[in-house]
C-alpha cells in the first residue's frame, strides 16, 4: 500500500480555518505532548527536525532544511516534509507538504486565540508586517471575521502594497500608531528584534496577536504592552525560557510568571472582560505541527 503524499495545492482545496481551530482545541484536551527538536549544521545550511508525540493523536516528525544559498538559484530557502505516524502502530500514515503544515499551523494557532479572546464584533484588523505569514493571516482572520476591514503596515511600503494588490480591499497605512488606534485586532508577524508595537498606543478592548519573535533576542511588543494586557500563550513549554517576547520582560521584572494567564492546555481560561486588552504569544512548536498534520490527513481522507 502506497503512502499518501499530500501536496500544498491538494491540501489548500480541502482545508477550513474554523474547522482547523476546532481541531486544535480538541487536540489540547488530550494528554500534554512530548516534544523534541534537533539541529544539524553544515556551514550556512541547517537541518531542523521537530518531533512530537501525543497519546491518542499519533507521532509527527517535521524535517526542515534551511539553505540560504538557494535564493541565488531562484529556489526556496526553506524546504521539508512532515511524516505523520499512527498512534496505535507507529506506522507511517502520510507525508504532508512542509509549507502546507507551516502555513496552516502558524495562522491557525493565532486564530484559535483570536476566536476566544478578540471581541466577536471586531471590525478593523491591522496586520503588522507584509511577508508570507501576513497573507496567511489575511485568509485566516477573514474566515473568522468576514465583515472586518483589513489594514497593513510594513517597514517598506512596497511590501504592504504587494499584499494589498494580492488581497484587494486591504488598506495600506503609513502611520503605525494611528493604525493601532483604529484597530480592534492587531496581529504582528515581523522579524524585529526591537519592539515595533508600543503599549501606549493600545486601548481598552483590543486583542494583540504576536507571531514574529521566535528567538531569545526577538521582540515585537514593548514592556508597556505586556504590562497593560492579560497575557496568554499557546504553550508554556515553548515560550517561557525560549522566546524573548516573554522571557526578556520576565527577566527584567516587567512581568511575572503569574501574569501569564493560561496556555492552550487551559483553554477554558481564555476569556476576557469587555474592557480587557488581551495579548497572545504564538510560539509554535512540534505539537502543533502534529495537531495540524492530523487535521490535514483526516480532511484528506474525508475528501477521497
Amino acid at each position: 500500500m502506497s503512502i499518501p503524499q499530500i501536496s500544498f495545492d491538494e491540501g489548500e482545496k480541502i482545508l477550513d480555518w474554523l474547522k482547523l481551530t476546532d481541531a486544535l482545541a480538541a487536540a489540547h484536551e488530550l494528554p500534554r505532548a512530548e516534544i523534541g527538536d534537533t539541529f544539524l549544521y553544515r556551514r550556512d545550511d541547517t537541518l531542523l527536525t521537530r518531533s512530537a508525540w501525543i497519546d491518542g493523536l499519533g507521532v509527527a516528525v517535521k524535517a526542515a532544511t534551511i539553505f540560504p544559498g538557494n535564493k541565488a538559484q531562484g529556489l526556496p530557502a526553506v524546504n521539508g516534509a512532515v511524516n505523520l505516524m499512527s498512534d496505535s502502530t507507529g506506522q507511517l500514515e502520510a507525508i504532508v507538504d512542509f509549507h502546507l503544515v507551516t502555513k496552516w499551523k502558524t495562522a491557525g494557532d493565532s486564530l484559535l486565540a483570536a476566536r476566544r479572546l478578540a471581541r466577536p464584533d471586531s471590525r478593523v484588523i491591522l496586520i503588522v508586517g507584509a511577508g508570507t505569514v501576513a497573507a496567511s493571516l489575511r485568509e485566516a482572520y477573514g474566515a473568522a471575521f468576514p465583515n472586518a476591514e483589513f489594514l497593513v503596515w510594513n517597514r517598506t511600503p512596497a511590501g504592504a502594497e504587494a499584499l494589498a494588490a494580492r488581497y484587494p480591499g486591504i488598506e495600506v497605512v503609513a502611520d503605525l500608531a494611528e493604525a493601532v488606534g483604529r484597530a480592534d485586532i492587531v496581529t504582528c508577524a515581523t522579524m524585529s528584534t526591537e519592539p515595533v508595537l508600543k503599549g501606549e498606543w493600545l486601548r481598552a478592548g483590543q486583542h494583540v496577536d504576536l507571531i514574529g519573535a521566535y528567538r531569545p533576542d526577538m521582540r515585537e511588543a514593548d514592556d508597556t504592552a505586556l504590562e497593560r494586557a492579560r497575557i496568554f500563550v499557546d504553550s508554556f513549554d515553548t515560550t517561557v525560557g525560549h522566546i524573548g517576547e516573554i522571557q526578556i520582560p520576565l527577566d527584567s521584572g516587567a512581568i511575572t510568571r503569574d501574569d501569564l494567564v493560561a496556555d492552550y492546555y487551559g483553554l477554558k481560561d481564555f476569556i476576557r472582560a469587555p474592557e480587557d486588552i488581551t495579548l497572545f504569544k504564538n510560539g509554535g512548536g512540534a505539537h502543533l505541527d502534529l495537531m495540524v498534520s492530523r487535521y490535514i490527513f483526516d480532511a484528506w481522507r474525508a475528501a477521497q
